[in-house]
Order: C-alpha cells, then structure tokens, then sequence
C-alpha cells in the first residue's frame, strides 16, 4: 500500500485563491470556548505556506454533527476567533460556504488574508459526497489542498469531491501523517511491535488481520481484550464481550501462530464489581473472577508490554488497555504510554483515545508523531486506501 501524494510543491497556487480542508472539528467547552485547539494548530504551518506564496487560503471545515441543517450552537465562529489569535493576521469568517455572496466575498478579500467558511455540514450534500456541491466550494478557488486528515477516511464533498473538481495536492499536515505511517507500515526498523486497545474488539478485527501481517508483536488491552480471552478458553467474568467475534478471534489467535507473530493477552487483571471511579479495585491472576470484570491490565502484564515496547525499533499505538479515565483503572494506559515514551525506536500514537492518554500523561514531546486522526489512522492500519488522499492530484495543475 503506498501512501504518497502529490505535495504543496507541486500546485500552482502563488496569487491564487486555494481551497483548504482542515480538520478543525476541537472540543468546546461550556462557556463556548474551546477546550483543546490542537487541530487548529496543527494546520497553521499549511495557511502560512500559502500566505507566503501569495495565496488567499479558503477553509472549509466541519464542526459537530448538525445533520445537513443548521444549528447555530455548531456555527465555527469560535474558531475563527481563536485563528485570529494564532496566525496574527485578518481572518474574515463568513456565514455561508457557497453562494454568491461567498464568492463576492472571497473575490474582495485582500491580499495576507485568511478567510473562514462556515460549517460544511449545515449542507445535507457534505457527507454523502455530492459532487455539484464540491462544484460549487470549487467556485471559490483555483486549487485545493487537503490537510484534513482527520476527516480523509471520508468521501465527503469538502474532503474528496474538491480534489475531483480542482488541481489539488496534501498539506503539510496530512503528508506529516502519511510519512508517519509509511514509515510504520512500508518501511518499519525491526522489531515492529503494535498495541491495540479500547472497548470493542469489533472495531478493531480488521486492524489485527492486517497487522498480523505486518508485525512481530502484537498487544492487546483493553475491553478487547477479554473477547480474545474467551476464544482462547478463559474465565472472563462480568467483562465486557462480543460473543458474535469468538470465532474471528480465534482465527486471529491462529493466524499469528501460523505467522510466528507474538500476540500477547493480559496475564493478570484489574478488577471491580462496577464500573465506576469509586469502584474497589483489586488485582487478579489469570481466569476473572464471577461478579466481577476487568477494567484494567494487571502489574504483571503491564511489565510484559513495557518490556516488548521499549525493545521495539518501531512502534504504533491506539487505544489504551483499560478505563483510562478512571484513576483506578490508568495505570496500565500509564504503563504503555511511558515505555512508548522510553522506547529508543520510532514511535506513533494512532489517534483516538490514546492521543488523549499521552496528553494527560503530559508525554506528547516523547512520542515520534502523534496523530490528527483516530478512524483515519485505524483505516490505515487496515490497509484501506483513504478517499480524502486517493483523490488528490486526480486533476492536472
């Protein structure tokens, strides 16, 4: 699977108008201020590229689910306050993302300016990939660059169906990701090891049949975890299982035999009656105890996985191996994120959940790369080609 793409070098864009999909979709919190604008910035080294050459960046975003209508709670006016603060240059937000007055809009928009589209989604068309709507964003530019690569898993007007319709090309951002997991996937320093959790195994079979392929280990926390267990014959208790999966898991157990993959399953437990904060947690060998289900990795696995994390040459992680957010349950979230962060190799963290676990262990700066994009990382995993990078350069400059 090769993921290159033509870059910014490659289009015309000095003096140009240039559509730019960014994935500035943060948290806000509840005074309407957002909580988080890691995104917003993570886009800024593309709009100031474009500034530099003379362009006049358009964005186009999304923000929420507001369903194809609009909802003014999901208009992207904090955004645009908080880009105003960040690039130090006039950033005119409009209340409309096609239009005639859009387009008169951008027409008069002054050299050194960024302007800001409003929420992509108020229209029905965005998420189903309707190309007359991408024809009509395109009116507003010559060219386009995607550096949303949170939203490039999807065939959505804004993200694909510009690239059908404009010269286009990757952002900074997006090739920054690409680059990261090409290097995790096509051109991996051995040993490669791979760390899997979260709740649903369902989420991630097909990211375990791909990276069986790939990798020399694979470790497996979380919810996920307890259906593996099952499959393989153990007590599991209350914990969370998909039933459906059994045999899929068990095909899995037995492809990584076949292919001499070490794919390791939590030893020991970390167990409570409910889930809840205040739950009492103990800590349990082997089979889990009835009454009870197992909220985190226990001492002895969190060993097991930190050993093979910090011999790794390469590593990706997504999806924290227990209730991370709960404090008794973090400790072997904790435990991976701080081997990821002592591991000599290369090192991603795949988006999701996990991006919020090195945040919160404050180990971002130990991290190779840190990704943007949480079903976008995982459909890469996958093997599956993204319709957001498959588009671009589909039109000649």
């Amino acid at each position: 699977m090769t993921l290159e793409t033509p870059g910014l070098d490659t289009l015309e864009v000095d003096g140009c108008r240039v559509l730019v999909r960014v994935d500035f979709n943060v948290p806000i919190d509840d005074e309407g201020w957002i909580a988080d604008d890691t995104r917003i910035r993570a886009s800024l080294p593309t709009v100031l590229a474009l500034l530099g050459r003379g362009a006049l960046p358009v964005l186009l975003c999304h923000f929420g689910r507001p369903k194809g209508q609009v909802v003014e709670a999901l208009r992207v006016d904090p955004i645009g306050r908080r880009l105003r603060e960040l690039l130090d240059v006039p950033v005119r937000k409009l209340d409309e993302s096609i239009g005639p007055a859009v387009r008169a809009a951008v027409a008069e928009a002054p050299p050194g300016t960024v302007v800001l589209l409003e929420n992509v989604r108020f229209h029905p068309g965005e998420t189903k990939g309707d190309l007359e709507l991408a024809r009509r964003y395109a009116e507003l530019g010559e060219a386009f660059v995607n550096d949303a690569f949170g939203a490039s898993h999807r065939d959505h007007a804004s993200v694909s169906g510009i690239a059908r319709v404009l010269p286009s090309a990757a952002g900074l951002l997006l090739q920054r990701e690409l680059e990261a997991f090409d290097r995790v996937l096509n051109a991996p320093e051995r040993p490669l090891v791979a760390i899997l959790g979260g709740a649903k195994v369902s989420d991630k079979l097909q990211v375990v049949q791909s990276l069986i392929e790939r990798v020399d280990a694979l470790l497996i926390g979380g919810g996920m975890a307890y259906t593996f267990l099952e499959a393989r014959g153990a007590a599991i208790g209350n914990s969370l299982v998909e039933r459906e999966q059994l045999e899929l898991c068990r095909a899995a157990l037995e492809k990584a035999r076949e292919r001499g993959v070490e794919l390791l399953l939590p030893v020991d437990h970390v167990v409570a009656e409910r889930f809840a904060a205040d739950a009492r947690a103990r800590v349990v060998e082997g089979d889990i105890p009835a009454g009870t289900m197992g909220l985190d990795i226990g001492p002895r696995t969190r060993e097991l996985y930190a050993g093979a994390v910090r011999a790794a040459r390469t590593v990706v992680w997504n999806g924290p191996m227990g209730v991370f957010e709960m404090q008794p349950f973090r400790a072997g979230t904790e435990a991976v994120g701080r081997a990821l962060a002592e591991c000599p190799g290369y090192t991603v963290v795949g988006g999701g959940d996990s991006v919020a676990a090195i945040k919160l262990l404050g180990l971002e700066a130990s991290v190779g790369h840190v990704s943007t994009g949480g079903g976008a990382a995982l459909e890469l995993l996958e093997g599956k080609e993204l319709p957001g990078i498959a588009a671009l350069g589909s039109v000649a400059s």
